[in-house]
This record gives structure tokens, sequence and C-alpha cells, in this order.
């Protein structure tokens, strides 16, 4: 169990213990402790040195809105880079390769992208997908402005110390995976296996959200709500368990599990 909680000034009093303690109503239980971001600066720091060290990082005083000044900030494509309606991050155009604009401001650490970077993610849902990381983000953030490790550099270094071999998360995340294996590759780090499963979306077609005040799992009412989950993910229970205890559920959909039933599906209407 892993709780991202790097940006720490985004984080809500009490949210992660509610995150622990609706996965325990819903049947899912950890091994070993609960390992925080937010404790793992050293670790991630070492990784900035390793990369420093080959020549792949460079400081960069840019804001986000010097950026989105400089470069118009496009909508993703529904259903891959980013759900209809949302904006995507905007390509970096380099201006701090050189040395940063303004040195006396506040720095962040970028990971400098070859030329001509595309990476191909074997997704074992959607298939090959591919991403030239140069031409649609550019030179990425590793550590904020603000001190804050990047979420890209934190999960890779993450991933690797837990051994991970097996990521399964949403369509929209999909745009993050190029990025990791460059670092992945940079890092000389196991590369783990993709899955990329479609996002459930509402009337309007944006993804459920908490950024968008979507309410959270009730967890006092776990079976019913995991027997609609299960049927969004093309796996609906058989009538007998629509009611049973989450540990029944979980244990015919383990043995039920087939991705394959989503092939083709991008996103999943919540009202259906």
């Amino acid at each position: 169990m892993r709780l991202e909680d790097v940006d720490r000034s985004r984080e809500v009093p009490g949210a992660a213990d509610a995150i622990l303690h609706t996965l325990e109503r819903f049947g899912l239980h950890w091994d070993g402790p609960v390992i925080r971001q937010s404790t793992r600066a050293d670790a991630y720091e070492a990784a900035l040195a390793r990369l420093a060290a080959q020549g792949l990082t460079y400081a960069c005083s840019c804001s986000r809105s010097e950026l989105e000044a400089l470069t118009p900030v496009m909508p993703g494509p529904d259903g891959l880079l980013g759900p209809a309606g949302e904006r995507a991050e905007p390509r970096y155009p380099g201006r701090c390769r050189r040395g940063p604009a303004r040195p006396d401001a506040p720095l962040a650490v970028r990971f400098r992208v070859e030329n001509l970077s595309a990476v191909t993610v074997e997704d074992r849902l959607q298939g090959p997908l591919t991403q030239c990381v140069d031409a649609s983000v550019g030179d990425f953030v590793l550590k904020r402005r603000d001190g804050f490790y990047a979420y890209q550099l934190a999960v890779v270094v993450d991933d690797a110390e837990q051994g991970i071999t097996d990521v399964v998360r949403g369509l929209d995340l999909f745009d993050n995976t190029p990025r990791q294996q460059l670092l992945q590759r940079a890092l000389g780090l196991p590369i783990p296996r993709y899955l990329h499963l479609p996002l459930v979306v509402d009337t309007a077609g944006t993804k459920l959200s908490k950024s968008r005040r979507a309410l959270g799992a009730d967890a006092s009412a776990a079976p019913p709500i995991l027997a609609e989950l299960l049927t969004w993910l093309g796996h609906p229970l058989p009538a007998m368990l629509q009611r049973a205890p989450v540990a029944a559920q979980l244990d015919w959909a383990i043995r039920a599990w087939n991705p394959l039933r989503l092939h083709g599906v991008m996103t999943i209407n919540s009202t259906q």
C-alpha cells in the first residue's frame, strides 16, 4: 500500500485514513506497512542525483502561467490523453535548456528529453500505444519550483523499490506512462507491465473525479457498490452474489477476471 502524498499542500486532513478505511470495507487488504511518499525525499533526491550525473536534468525558472502564455494549451483527444472538456498539459518549449531564464527565481528540475523520443507502451488491454514525448510534452518536471517532487519521478522510484510488476490504472493516466518509461530506462530500473482501463464518465462525458466534487464511495454499502463496479468492468456478478459479502464477490471476480472483455471500450457511462 502506497499513499501518493508528495504534495502535502493539497492533502485534506483525514483523507488518507478515510481511503484506507474504505479499502478495508471493500475487502482490499495490503501486505506490510503503508508507505507514504511524503517521507521518501531521500530516495527521490538520490534518483535526481543519478540523472544529473548523466546530464539528463537542468534547472528551470518557468512558472505555469509563463508557459501557458508561451505555449497555448490545447484540449486533449477524448479517451486517450484526457477526457472531453479537460485541458492537456502544455508542451515545454525548452526555454531554460541553456540556463534558467530567471536565475534568481525559484527553480524546478526538468528531465532533458532527447529529440524524436518515441516510446511505445505495450498495453495489455489497449494494445501498443505510442507517444513522441519530445513533440507532445517536451522536457518534463521532476522536482517542482515549490520543492515538491513530481509524480513521475516518485512513482518510478517507488515502483522499483516495492517490486511492482503490474500497473493497472485509468486510461487518462496513459499520458504519464511514456515519461515514466524514459525515467526507468535512464535509471536502469525494471519496467512493469501496464494495463489502462476505460474511464467511468458522467452524462457529459467527463470522468468522475474528486477534482469535480464527485462523491466518495459509501463504505457502509460496499456489496452493492462493488457489484455495480464489476458490472461496469464487464463482469456482472451472478444474481446470488449481488448482495453477498465483499469477500465472496471478490473471490468470484478474481476467478472470472478477463480484461479483454473491455477491449475497444474507451469510456463507461456511469448512468448505464
